[in-house]
Order: C-alpha cells, then structure tokens, then sequence
C-alpha cells in the first residue's frame, strides 16, 4: 500500500506519451521540450532524483537515509495524498482532451493551432500545470521527507517559470484575444 501514490507516475508519462503519438500520426510533433531554451533539460535529473529518492526509501535501495526519513506517518494523511494523486490525474486527462491538436510538451514557435479557452482552460489558464502540481503536492503528502520539500518547491518554481514564458509566447501568438483570456481566467485557480 506504501506505493500506491508512485502508480500515478507511470500514468502521467504514459497518457502524454499517447497523446503524443496521436498527435505524431496527426502530423504533430508534440514533444518539443527544450527547443526554444536548453535549461529545461535540467529540470530531467532533478526529477530523477526525485524519483529514485522515492523508490529507494520504499525498497530499500542506496540513498542517504535523512533525506528520506519521513517528517510524520498519519494514515489519513496517506488516504488524502491517494485522493489528490487520483483527482490530479483525472484533471490531467481531462485537460489533455481538452487540449486536442494543440499539446505540446515545450514552446512550439511553428505552431498554428487555435488558442483553447473552454474545459479546465475555462477554469485556469494552466490546467496541465495544475495537475502536475496537485500530483506531486500528493505525493509529497504521501511521502513527507526533506527530499520531497526541496523538490516540490523547486517543482513549483520551474513550472511558474515555464509558464511565464509560455504567457509571453502566448501574447505575441494570439495577442487581444489571449489578453482577453489572460484578464477573464486565473493563473492557476
């Protein structure tokens, strides 16, 4: 039962991957993380890291124990982090839906789809960001240690930064009708 909040993982990495052959077969090249700036990619070890910090306090494996030692161990704790990780991915796939020919992983400067401003995009401005965040906001709860506190707030700041660029992309792409949006939809919620 201690992993249960981790199967949300796989999940997440799985539906994008679906939804990215989809869009491949659409003719779309959805994945294209790191092309209009290069420090992404140093957020992939830091998840890793992450990751491996996870697994390795529930198998055992190599890792310096203090930055695994759980802060507390509440039961109902662990409930609500499953309940979060599960609505997070529910909102996850529901957005990705919503989202159609026009998810992409990165900034796609070549893209020509229509700005979307209904489902979850009704909502927040952000809705995969959002489940991203709300997922491992859970899987902090479930798994409350000094690694976990540094990554997500690290987590949360890499995505404020992604999505600030992603708005100044998005003003120069869509101009008035994204100003429109940006001032009737919240950020985040």
């Amino acid at each position: 039962m201690n992993n249960i909040p981790m199967l949300g993982l796989p999940i997440l990495i799985i539906m994008v991957i679906i939804r990215s052959i989809i869009l491949r077969r659409h003719g779309i090249k959805a994945i294209v993380f790191g092309n209009t700036d290069k420090t992404d990619f140093f957020i992939i070890p830091i998840v890793f890291l992450f990751i491996y910090g996870i697994i390795s306090s529930l198998l055992n494996l190599p890792f310096p124990k203090i930055l695994t030692e759980a802060f507390w161990e509440f039961d109902i704790l662990y409930v609500f982090s499953i309940i979060i990780c599960i609505i997070s991915l529910i909102w996850f796939g529901i957005t990705l839906k919503v989202f159609g020919k026009s998810f992409r992983v990165g900034i796609d400067i070549n893209t020509n789809e229509k700005l979307i401003v209904h489902g979850t995009f009704s909502i927040s401005r952000n809705p995969i960001y959002v489940g991203f965040i709300t997922y491992f906001i859970g899987l902090f709860l479930a798994y409350s240690n000094i690694l976990s506190s540094v990554f997500i707030v690290f987590f949360i700041l890499l995505i404020h930064r992604q999505i600030l660029r992603e708005e100044k992309f998005l003003k120069k792409q869509f101009g008035v009708e994204y100003e429109e949006y940006f001032k009737k939809v919240r950020r985040y919620l």
